[in-house]
């Protein structure tokens, strides 16, 4: 079996708005979560995230997971244009699960949570993130996330 290759691609610092919880709907609790700004930064590409131009439809399923449906625009440092979106999940046991709510610090290590990202875009110069997979490690803090990505070789 052959193993995955991965070289860092970006940090990502996500910066989120207050939480808008839409209540319970047939698919869990379902949360929507704006961006409200960040930064990122990788060996070839450097920006900002754009000021409310995202958000995550937060959904809190029936197991106590979080399953993350995301979209941002960033913007890179030569004035680029990039769509972010992803998916992904994050659990823990009900006890951390209970400070991240209340927004406290907790080491990352202490949850599982993982990203899958993809790219958009027209931007010649950046137009080979429109044909790569990559995975993103995070971590949950009080007022946003950060996320390192992956690129898979």
């Amino acid at each position: 079996m052959k193993e995955l290759r991965s070289r860092h691609l970006l940090t990502i610092a996500i910066e989120l708005a207050p939480i808008l919880n839409l209540g319970a709907t047939p698919f869990g609790q379902r949360r929507i979560v704006p961006v409200s700004g960040g930064r990122f930064s990788g060996d070839r590409l450097r920006g900002e995230v754009w000021r409310y131009a995202g958000s995550d439809l937060l959904l809190e399923r029936a197991d106590d997971a979080f399953q993350q449906d995301a979209r941002l625009a960033l913007c890179t440092d030569d004035g680029a244009l990039i769509l972010m979106t992803y998916r992904g999940i994050r659990h823990s046991s009900s006890e951390v699960a209970t400070r991240l709510a209340r927004g406290e610090s907790v080491a990352s290590d202490q949850y599982y949570l993982r990203t899958a990202p993809f790219f958009e875009t027209a931007a010649p110069a950046y137009d080979w993130l429109n044909r790569i997979v990559t995975v993103g490690v995070g971590e949950r803090l009080p007022n946003g996330a950060s996320y390192d990505v992956f690129e898979i070789l």
